[in-house]
């Protein structure tokens, strides 16, 4: 029988023979290398993903385009509705005692001049009596003549004694008689001529014919009312029927755009006019707009108007910068860190430049123009300043 030889090591422990005791040593070397070259690697890394973090940060913000709006004067628009009528209306009628219509001599829409004659009534009989008084005055300048020629011969006679002064005084008080009968004559002669013009219907001033109600053959007299109606130098104008909170910062003088119903044509006007009373009833005033003539503008009809008044200075944003929801419209503006603040605004007048802000922005505040709904409060953004016009 063989036995295998038994050994003991340094330490005491039974070793076996033929057996290989590894070398703990060259494990405890690796095992130091390995820790070293982990901590080498983890340092290395640290230092060189830190700025590529931050990097990455930065190049993941999104570019916003914002413009600092500034204010300008916005023109305060006034809107209203009213009638178009003549600005000076003049009613024209009988002027004389009137008779029969013989003639009318114009039609609504014709233009006439201060004088003119619009119609004439029958003045047979007044044409008459003007010949009658007439041939009184002839009378009468012959009864003078008679009574000049006798005071001239009693005034030669006089002298020679044949006549006493009481006949020369008789004879020159019938000569200065007949001479005022003959000033009445001509005084009656031209009070009826003066009746017998005013038999005729005339234009008391320039303008445009409206309305006319009278036809030949017609009995008229003072008592007959309006025969014509005329709108003096052809003046128009529209009555607008205006909210006293409008009213109350309406000077006269502004400028006003009148639109006809109906047409889509507008006209230049002037508001010459401002009410200076309240209706009780309907809390409204009226402002009266001067127009020029023109054919569409009909006396009666119905218009819109657009008054222009004063301004006030506040920031205009275009469209795609305002934002609304549930809470109502806001902005989107940029603090000092350049992170997205909610602004709460209220919206005045949009027109085709874009939308007034009435409250909420100074106008030194950097807006976002767009993407406002993909952005959050609070987020960080990349500005590009854009130009207030665009």
């Amino acid at each position: 029988m063989k036995y295998e030889s038994a050994t003991f090591d340094n330490d005491g422990r039974l070793a076996i023979e033929g057996e290989k005791r590894p070398n703990r040593r060259w494990w405890i070397v690796g095992i130091v290398a390995l820790v070293l070259a982990l901590a080498g690697a983890y340092w290395g890394f640290g230092k060189s993903a830190a700025p590529t973090t931050m990097a990455s940060k930065k190049d993941a913000m999104p570019n916003v385009s914002v413009v600092v709006p500034g204010s300008k004067l916005i023109a305060r628009v006034v809107s209203a509705t009213g009638t178009l009528a003549a600005r000076r209306e003049m009613p024209v009628g009988v002027a004389g005692e009137g008779g029969m219509v013989t003639r009318v001599l114009v039609e609504p829409g014709q233009w006439v001049q201060a004088g003119q004659v619009l119609a004439q009534v029958d003045r047979s009989v007044q044409s008459e009596t003007a010949a009658s008084l007439a041939a009184q005055i002839n009378v009468a300048q012959a009864d003078a003549a008679i009574a000049e020629s006798e005071l001239k011969r009693a005034k030669s006679l006089v002298d020679r004694g044949f006549i006493s002064k009481a006949d020369l005084e008789r004879r020159t008080a019938t000569r200065d008689a007949a001479l005022a009968r003959v000033n009445v004559a001509r005084a009656a002669l031209g009070e009826q001529r003066a009746r017998n013009g005013r038999l005729d219907i005339r234009a008391p001033a320039a303008g445009l014919i409206l309305t006319r109600n009278v036809e030949p053959g017609q009995i008229v007299s003072s008592g007959t009312g309006t025969l014509f109606r005329m709108a003096k130098g052809g003046e128009m104008e529209m009555r607008a029927a205006l909210s006293e909170a409008d009213l109350a910062g309406l000077p006269a003088g502004v400028a006003a755009r009148v639109t006809p119903v109906g047409t889509t044509q507008s006209f230049k006007g002037q508001v010459w006019q401002v009410s200076p009373v309240i209706d009780p009833q309907t809390r409204q005033g009226v402002a009266r707009i001067a127009l020029s003539y023109d054919p569409a503008l009909r006396p009666g009809g119905f218009a819109a108007a657009e008054i222009t008044s004063g301004g006030a200075r506040a920031p205009q944003l275009p469209n795609s910068a305002i934002q609304s929801d549930s809470a109502g419209n806001y902005v989107y503006v940029l603090d000092g860190q350049d992170r997205v603040v909610r602004r709460k605004v209220t919206l005045g007048d949009v027109s085709d430049e874009g939308v007034i802000v009435a409250s909420g922005l100074t106008g030194t505040e950097r807006v976002v123009l767009s993407a406002g709904a993909f952005l959050n409060p609070g987020q960080k953004v990349k500005p590009i300043l854009k130009s207030a016009q665009g």
